[in-house]
């Protein structure tokens, strides 16, 4: 899961970032509103936390920019402004959370995990398909009763495969939720990832299958 990061204050945002990606979140860092806008406009994000008192740009203007372009990204808003009034503009604004800073870490990723279900149309924090389960809350896959040892990339494929399960996923979203603006990617890399997890899978009721033309698709078969 890929999320940008638009925080002005560089060691609050670097502490936050080291913080997710921990929690094997793909983080970029934009520090002030025009940054933010231009990422938000060129790239794809699963989910923006975002500041209102940025250089440059405003955070408001960020976000009714990002709204008027019919991006329905998840946006999390991270604000000193912590009023009543601040926060009814701010959701009013297209925010889909608001929280006041100093917050709590825990707090901060569990809203974070909501909004990300919620966006990909999941009540329960518990997805399966087939013997493979995945525990939203704790992001821990359990394939038949065994925890699968991924790596960040694989762990992220795999998570955005069956976040959008019964839905064909194309290398370009994958591409996005797996690498961040700054990495840099060889054409191949998509196709290295799914071989890994794939291999990681075998033996099992679970398979990703290659749809060529259109991308990969996670599905459940008898043995």
């Amino acid at each position: 899961m890929r999320i940008l990061l638009v925080e002005d204050n560089r060691p609050l945002s670097e502490w936050l970032s080291r913080t997710l990606q921990k929690d094997r979140y793909a983080v970029e860092c934009a520090y002030d509103g025009d940054d933010a806008h231009f990422r938000l406009r060129t790239e794809s994000y699963d989910l923006v936390i975002l500041d209102l008192a940025l250089p440059g740009l405003p955070g408001e203007e960020v976000l009714r920019r990002l709204r008027a372009r019919d991006n329905n990204v998840p946006v999390l808003i991270l604000s000193a402004r912590d009023t009543l009034e601040g926060r009814v503009s701010g959701l009013d604004s297209g925010a889909d959370d608001y929280m006041a800073k100093p917050f709590e870490v825990a707090e901060l990723e569990a809203r974070i995990r909501v909004l990300l279900r919620r966006h990909a149309n999941h009540k329960n924090p518990l997805l399966r398909c087939g013997s493979l389960s995945y525990d939203s809350n704790t992001r821990t896959f359990t394939l038949g009763e065994e925890a699968l040892s991924l790596t960040p990339r694989e762990h992220a494929l795999l998570e955005t495969l069956l976040m959008k399960l019964g839905k064909t996923v194309s290398k370009q979203v994958l591409s996005d939720a797996l690498f961040t603006q700054d990495d840099s990617v060889s054409p191949d890399a998509i196709e290295i990832y799914v071989h890994r997890v794939r291999k990681k899978l075998q033996g099992s009721d679970v398979a990703i299958i290659t749809l060529r033309g259109l991308g990969y698709l996670l599905k459940s078969h008898a043995l």
